[in-house]
């Protein structure tokens, strides 16, 4: 085919040549029949005039006899001083191709005509339209017959290329064939090849053959190493370097749910209890440590269990797979756990660190229901006390109905908290960057179980909220943190209290506090109520509602966690926060992160223009501290600042 296109070349050039050739013999003819035709009306032009006076001379003879519209384009009389006497010009247009021929040849340029005696100067010039059109005519001529002359053998040698390659083709297909099925040519190739022309390439295109074959073998294992390499990549999580969710996904269907062989084990996950709250407090940076400790750990321990598989699923669950260890084995792994879990909440100065779920699985168990019975275990650990483990077993089961065996326990363990008060009281402190600025401490909470053990309060709240029940949680804490003010004579000093959404938004308890906070004015007139901006944001006319209750009785409002959401300075002007406290996420960092410096700039510039302070939360070290007061926020809080305390 290459062969082809290089002929198809040569014949273009060729054609080119040959129009060439020819447009420049027709120009030359052309330009001698004009330069003829101009000679032959100057002496006629020359001849008549010099027979004149310039008296004689008129508009209508010269036209009569001269310049009829035929033979010139346009015709001017001038007198002996170079003045006009008049002019006769073609009326018609000349065609583009007429006025392009014009241009071009010296011969049809305007021509000269002087009666000496009667010092009349004529000036004029030939009309060669008809001269071009015969000129355009020979040249298309010139190069239809040129384009025939070079398509016809085109045509002709494009059928014998096509079959000449067809033929080629097809042999070269037999032999890469029977090279490929039995890597030999064997005796029908050589009988079709005999008394071929292409008998030498069929022999010669072997050596060739082995060398692509080596070729796409060491290309395959490299492709095969590099998709391999990607998948490593995507199956990675980039904190812990553990497979995440989709190779624990793809391990469980090879190995377990569609595993050839029979087998069973232990599965256990294990849950970060206080990775929220580290984020929130410490900043994300502390909260990668915390993970990576709590992976640590896992690690060290399921290294003891032959042919144990370690996974993150998300942010804050693990799942271990304990190959052939049965419950009662995997109970010792739940107890070293809790021990070492117990040791690192104490070296980390931390409310918990991790829970855990154990359930037992067998071959073709499906992961969906396998997942479902260790979040129950899961449950029913969190309930239990800090870092604790539980095992469930199939027998614990009543019917195998388990959707809600975890969200029952978790409803007693609430109702009993609610009903025996057991939470404990602790404080923050927001450090003010003024000495105009008022701030306050606020209180957090940890709850108990009825062995004194702390709960995870994340989870705590979390399933609170979810079975409805935060209202009566946050209905405890108020009272529990007004009793305890009354109590220590603390009635001087400002209290944060958080309030969820939900209970902000129910007429029922606005009502409840509205009448609790009238009950002690002098103490409500010290609180701030910390409600989350997303929260706020769910239902801004109940929010409104709450908010004007809250400054009705004289307590104030801080919209926290603010940065989170969509926030429309309108939300300010409508709701009239006192105070917003900024995401710990714009705080980790902030030294290095200009794009977060401005935010919050812009921000403290638009509060203070309606009169509401910024607080940042998640401080953790000088260099944080210092920006933030570059940025002129009114005050700071976190573990740098100060960590929680008993009231």
């Amino acid at each position: 085919m290459a062969g082809f296109k290089k002929l198809i070349l040569i014949q273009i050039i060729s054609w080119l040549l040959c129009v060439a050739a020819g447009s420049y013999f027709i120009s030359v003819g052309f330009d001698n029949a004009v330069s003829e035709a101009q000679k032959s009306a100057q002496v006629t032009v020359s001849k008549y005039i010099n027979e004149l006076s310039i008296d004689d001379v008129s508009a209508e003879n010269l036209k009569k006899s001269i310049a009829n519209g035929n033979t010139f384009s346009n015709f001017t009389l001038r007198d002996y001083q170079g003045a006009e006497v008049f002019s006769v010009n073609s009326s018609k247009e000349l065609p583009a191709f007429a006025e392009f021929i014009q241009s071009q040849f010296n011969s049809i340029r305007p021509q000269f005509a002087v009666n000496d005696a009667a010092d009349v100067k004529v000036e004029f010039t030939l009309n060669i339209q008809q001269l071009a059109s015969q000129l355009q005519t020979a040249l298309f001529i010139v190069i239809l017959i040129s384009a025939v002359l070079v398509i016809i053998p085109i045509i002709l040698l494009k059928s014998i290329f096509y079959q000449l390659n067809k033929n080629i083709s097809t042999t070269v297909s037999d032999i890469i064939d029977i090279y490929i099925n039995q890597n030999q040519i064997d005796d029908d190739l050589q009988t079709a090849l005999d008394g071929s022309s292409l008998k030498k390439l069929g022999k010669d295109l072997v050596p060739s053959f082995n060398r692509l074959s080596h070729f796409l073998k060491s290309k395959s294992q490299d492709i095969q190493n590099a998709a391999m390499s990607i998948k490593q990549e995507a199956y990675k999580d980039v904190i812990t370097s553990l497979g995440n969710r989709n190779m624990f996904v793809e391990y469980y269907e090879k190995h377990i749910e569609n595993c050839e062989q029979s087998t069973f084990g232990s599965l256990a996950m294990v849950r970060c209890s206080e990775l929220q709250a580290i984020n929130q407090s410490r900043g994300y940076q502390k909260g990668d440590e915390y993970v990576r400790g709590v992976a640590d750990i896992i690690k060290h321990l399921s290294g003891t269990y032959t042919g144990s598989q370690l996974f993150r699923l998300n942010s804050s669950d693990f799942a271990v797979i304990l190959p052939h260890t049965p419950l009662k084995e995997a109970e010792r792994f739940g107890e070293n756990l809790q021990s070492r879990f117990t040791q690192y909440q104490q070296n980390q100065e931390l409310s918990s660190v991790a829970n855990t779920g154990i359930v037992g699985y067998e071959k073709g168990k499906p992961l969906g229901e396998l997942l479902s019975v260790v979040d129950n275990a899961m449950s029913m650990a969190q309930s239990k006390q800090t870092n604790a483990w539980h095992v469930q077993r199939e027998t614990d089961l009543v019917n195998n109905v388990s959707a809600g065996f975890g969200n029952q326990n978790w409803r007693k363990v609430i109702n009993e908290v609610i009903e025996s008060k057991r939470v404990h009281l602790v404080m923050q402190n927001i450090m003010p960057l003024g000495k105009s600025i008022k701030a306050y401490a606020e209180i957090q909470v940890r709850f108990k179980t009825e062995d004194n053990q702390m709960l995870p309060t994340a989870s705590f709240l979390a399933m609170a909220e979810k079975l409805d029940m935060a209202i009566e949680i946050d209905r405890l804490i108020i009272d529990s943190s007004l009793e305890k003010v009354k109590s220590r004579n603390l009635s001087e000093k400002f209290f944060g209290l958080n309030v969820t959404a939900s209970s902000a938004h129910n007429d029922q308890f606005v009502i409840w506090l509205e009448r609790r906070l009238l009950k002690d004015t002098h103490i409500a007139s010290k609180l701030v109520f910390e409600v989350s901006e997303f929260g706020l944001q769910q239902n801004i006319k109940a929010s409104k509602r709450f908010i004007d209750m809250i400054h009705r009785v004289g307590a104030r409002i801080t919209v926290e966690r603010f940065g989170v959401g969509l926030t429309s300075f309108k939300f300010f002007r409508d709701l009239k926060p006192d105070f917003i406290k900024m995401d710990a996420s714009y705080t980790r960092g902030l030294e290095d992160d200009k794009n977060n410096q401005y935010f919050m700039r812009l921000m403290v510039d638009l509060a203070h223009r309606i009169g509401v302070s910024v607080f940042a939360e998640g401080v953790e070290s000088q260099e944080e501290k210092h920006i933030i007061e570059t940025l002129c926020l009114d005050g700071v809080q976190g573990y740098y600042i100060e960590k929680p305390k008993d009231i």
